[in-house]
């Protein structure tokens, strides 16, 4: 649960303007199972485990240089703290290395650690519609600065929703879903200041470089095959099939404050795949399709092996710290 997937280049930099972040969350609203997805947050509010999410792709080109290639391993640790209430904490491991060049050669380190917090503020079983609102710190000076992490904390509050189209009146439709988010990522420092010597004057240079703060948004558009067997219609197709999701993601965001240096433009991804999900897990991967020149060049992807610690574990560790009732499990699906 938690999270922007792809970051403005203000804030990584040159070499390490976008960042991947692992996702973990899944909520059941009636009917209605919302399985964790991979490049945007959802509402869930739950007990899980992202591990790992892994993804690669291609930063783009800046005036400083071409872009260079990135890969991502993370993992995401969500626990509730009451049933409306949870936290969650991800660390990830960045390599960035030139395209063509050998891998071994590139920068690597961990990102700054990122801490998140969620609360279910409504829900309504009958039209299977879910709120939530959350708060993101990432935790500036934390990760490594050869990898783009920055030194300042970032704050980004955010709201979440989700809703099923079980309650219309049309079969085929019914199987639908879609999730979004909208979060404003709040820099603690406006500007980055550096110091660099004139290698023939001798003289110092201070740069200056604006810390924009971000719209960070985004939405899925989700067609639940569980959803379509358990409370639509059972067409006895395979097992395998039963247990899907195709999805589209898209992940954005956009500058809208402090922009000097960084420029106005949206920039994300459109993110189309599939899920299989289980009683316990899902695996889910995606392609990463960039929507502008801003954004990147080539097309990434991104998979994730996802647990769920509360249908896992519900008397134990999957259960809400604070709770005098057991909560698990999602509707009855056919598994």
């Amino acid at each position: 649960m938690y999270k922007a997937f792809w970051r403005c280049t203000a804030f990584a930099g040159a070499t390490a303007a976008l960042s991947v972040t692992g996702v973990a969350a899944h909520e059941i609203v009636g009917n209605r199972f919302f399985p964790a997805t991979l490049t945007i947050d959802d509402p869930g509010v739950n007990d899980e485990l992202a591990l790992p999410t892994v993804s690669w792709f291609k930063t783009p080109a800046t005036t400083d240089g071409p872009g260079f290639k990135q890969r991502d391993v993370s993992f995401e640790f969500a626990k509730r703290i009451t049933e409306a209430f949870a936290i969650a904490v991800a660390p990830r491991w960045s390599k960035i290395y030139a395209p063509g060049g050998p891998t071994m050669m590139g920068a690597s380190g961990a990102q700054n650690l990122e801490t998140s917090f969620k609360y279910r503020l409504y829900k309504n079983d009958e039209h299977e519609f879910v709120v939530s609102a959350g708060f993101e710190i990432e935790w500036g000076g934390s990760g490594a600065q050869g990898v783009g992490a920055e030194r300042f904390n970032t704050y980004t509050p955010t709201i979440y929703f989700g809703k099923g189209f079980g309650d219309l009146p049309v079969d085929w439709i019914r199987p639908f879903a879609i999730t979004g988010q909208v979060g404003y990522a709040i820099p603690a420092k406006s500007a980055t200041i550096t110091v660099s010597t004139d290698e023939d004057s001798g003289d110092q240079i201070i740069n200056t470089e604006l810390n924009p703060r971000v719209l960070v948004w985004g939405g899925s558009l989700q067609y639940s095959m569980p959803y379509l067997k358990s409370a639509v219609f059972d067409y006895n197709l395979p097992d395998f099939v039963n247990h899907l999701v195709p999805i589209m993601e898209a992940s954005l965001q956009t500058p809208v404050s402090n922009v000097g240096t960084s420029g106005a433009v949206t920039t994300g991804t459109i993110n189309p795949g599939l899920l299989w999900t289980g009683q316990y897990m899902q695996f889910g991967v995606e392609a990463l399709i960039p929507v502008n020149r801003q954004s990147g060049s080539s097309v990434g992807v991104i998979a994730q092996l996802h647990f769920y610690l509360d249908d896992i574990a519900p008397t134990t560790f999957g259960r809400p710290i604070f709770s005098n009732s057991m909560t698990s499990g999602r509707p009855t699906l056919g598994y």
